[in-house]
């Protein structure tokens, strides 16, 4: 094993589960390999100086990959040749490295009106499909909300606010009322470059954590790219 090299035996979902109560992995600069969850998501997460990859490959293969990477080995599971390496290995695609945020479930009822869906027309509603089980939408004036679960079965929530209700808050209620909907941490990736998600979401509460990038299978590839992730 090389030196970035780590064995526990936490699952993902542990992993994930300690992150939402703000428990992270050791900050030692080493990576942690773990299992799949399910065959549809691998991939990487990066916190403060400690990284996971979660995969059904090697470990050793990760290890001396990352030790064969030519830049910081606090950076390395998030450069581009450690990535690309990943998807030639695993024949999976990404889009983008995500910021990664956490939320609290909230008592009572959402603060915003809100009526359940089963529209499968949608383009964020389908897209959310590829990529999570039992997946609900509900709509808004404006805009509509997604909750699915997503990586090691943990609840995901997505939101699209039409072009003509932007600038109004409605971003920041629908995320702030999907706490309301769930009775666990509700995760969020968001693009770094989609400021306006990204100040939504912390508006509404919900804590970054880390970075994740996202190795998609061929069934979540056939849905195509989402236009900006949140």
């Amino acid at each position: 094993m090389g030196a970035m090299g780590a064995v526990v035996a936490e699952t993902l979902r542990d992993i994930l589960d300690a992150a939402a109560r703000g428990v992270f992995p050791p900050a030692d600069g080493r990576t942690t390999v773990v299992a799949q969850a399910s065959h549809r998501d691998a991939g990487v997460l990066s916190f403060t100086a400690h990284s996971v990859v979660f995969t059904d490959e090697d470990p050793q293969w990760v290890y001396d990959t990352l030790d064969a990477v030519p830049c910081d080995a606090l950076a390395a599971t998030m450069n581009a040749r450690f990535l690309t390496a990943f998807m030639e290995r695993t024949g999976r695609t990404s889009e983008t490295i995500d910021a990664l945020l956490v939320g609290s479930p909230l008592p009572g009822e959402p603060p915003l009106a809100l009526e359940e869906i089963a529209d499968t027309g949608h383009p964020r509603i389908e897209y959310a499909r590829g990529r999570r089980d039992e997946v609900r939408a509900w709509t808004a004036d404006g805009g509509v909300l997604v909750i699915g679960r997503g990586v090691a079965g943990r609840a995901e929530v997505s939101v699209e606010v039409d072009e003509g209700a932007r600038h109004r808050g409605l971003g920041r209620a629908l995320v702030t009322a999907a706490r309301h909907l769930v009775t666990e941490p509700l995760w969020a990736q968001v693009a770094p470059g989609n400021a306006r998600s990204t100040r939504a979401f912390q508006a509404a509460g919900y804590r970054p954590v880390g970075a994740e990038a996202l190795l998609l299978s061929a069934r979540a590839r056939s849905t195509g790219c989402s236009r900006s992730r949140s």
